[in-house]
């Protein structure tokens, strides 16, 4: 590694790192070394935009840039590298260690071309390099025909989302269990694929014990790019048959994803499972239509109260403004009247045709065993096997599952 200044001396400079520096990022030092030999060189940051106007960095390829959690309060320099950069068309690669998720996204829309986390995984940074080199054409060709579209004979799993109405009506509760209850639903059960698509407040790590990793904001923030084994590397498992997208470590922006890289992720989630169960956030968000347009059910939970009631009203309004497909809508009435208590019964009657909708999934008061089971990172299976809501949520999973199979034997 060499300075920029003496790298000109020795071979035409095609790449720079940029960073506070170098020396802790001593293995991009090795890989830059690696990939570019004495190609490359080092700037600082009070350097890098002093550099970006001389006529030798007309010609690199890509510069790199390194951060960390002590460069946040530095990033008013960082923004101004990376749009001088854009003006020269010069690809910008994020070296990112223990980046704030806001920030890293910020950068991103601000024109950065891609992002590998550091420490580097093997091989990440030369896989870097050469999707920056790739022509877009020819990005766009990979994309739709070895990565993301699955061929015309190809099996396309069943997509079922869930979105709650209010806060607490129990809508990842009832995802996590839908999903491990189709999972185990006999000797041919469906594989399923469990997404937590709630990206500030997402708790399905939390409610089957799975670690929250960088893995998960790699995937979305780079989708254009996604392939089987980045998709697949990204999942977790839950005793041995459940296949689970957590929510991120941190929280991250709402408007991180787009409706195209939810596409991407539902495709290549279809793709490779027969069940997919999507745990939507309480929020619609720009991408909420893409979920519906994709979705076989949409399952909307509510409880038997007026904020229910008045946001269905509200969703419904939306919908029907956007001439949405209200069909896919299936309400959910969690904590519903017990079958002697005939006030609630009317009430839920009163409910339901006021808002001209049906119930067609009531789930009984699941009491503190749910409480408990969500604690201690379990399906409710594994802690109250006779609990009542369990035993609705298993009836709903069987009749997905012989669906699922009737649809597979049609297709065969």
């Amino acid at each position: 590694m060499s300075s920029a200044s003496a790298s000109r001396q020795l071979a035409p400079i095609r790449a720079c790192t940029i960073s506070r520096d170098v020396q802790n990022f001593d293995l991009l030092i090795e890989d830059m070394e690696l990939e570019l030999g004495e190609s490359w060189g080092d700037l600082s940051f009070p350097n890098a935009l002093k550099f970006l106007d001389q006529p030798d960095a007309r010609g690199m390829e890509f510069i790199a840039i390194a951060l960390d959690d002590e460069d946040e309060s530095n990033m008013a320099m960082v923004e101004a590298v990376i749009q001088r950069a854009n003006t020269l068309d010069i690809a910008v690669l994020l070296i990112a260690e223990e980046l704030g998720p806001i920030t890293l996204h910020r950068l991103l829309r601000l024109g950065a071309s891609d992002f590998v986390p550091y420490p580097l995984p093997e091989g990440a940074l030369h896989d870097a390099i050469q999707r920056l080199r790739a022509p877009v054409t020819e990005m766009s060709n990979i994309s739709a025909q070895s990565r993301m579209m699955p061929s015309a004979s190809q099996k396309m799993g069943a997509v079922y989302a869930v979105q709650p109405l209010s806060g607490g009506s129990g809508a990842t509760t009832f995802a996590v269990n839908l999903a491990w209850e189709i999972a185990n639903s006999g000797k041919d059960a469906p594989s399923v694929c469990l997404l937590d698509l709630d990206l500030q407040t997402g708790s399905i790590a939390t409610y089957l014990d799975l670690a929250r990793t960088e893995k998960v904001y790699e995937l979305l923030s780079n989708t254009a790019v996604m392939d089987r084994d980045f998709f697949m590397n990204t999942l977790q498992t839950f005793n041995e048959k459940l296949k689970v997208l957590t929510a991120a470590a941190d929280m991250l922006p709402l408007d991180l994803i787009t409706p195209d890289d939810i596409e991407r992720v539902i495709t290549m989630a279809r793709a490779n499972f027969d069940v997919v169960i999507i745990d939507m956030p309480g929020t619609v968000v720009q991408w909420t239509e893409t979920v519906l347009n994709d979705a076989d059910c949409y399952y909307a939970t509510m409880e038997l109260d007026m904020r229910s009631a008045q946001n269905a009203l509200r969703l419904i309004r939306a919908l029907k403004a956007e001439d949405l497909p209200l069909s896919k809508l299936r309400y959910v009435l969690n904590r519903s009247p017990k079958f002697t208590d005939l006030s609630g019964k009317a009430r839920a009657k009163r409910m339901a045709e006021s808002l001209d909708i049906d119930f067609e999934v009531s789930l009984p008061d699941g009491t503190a065993q749910v409480t408990h089971a969500n604690d201690h990172g379990l399906p409710l299976a594994e802690i109250a096997p006779k609990n009542p809501l369990l035993k609705e949520i298993r009836k709903l999973a069987q009749t997905i599952a012989e669906a699922t199979h009737d649809h597979s034997r049609a297709a065969a």
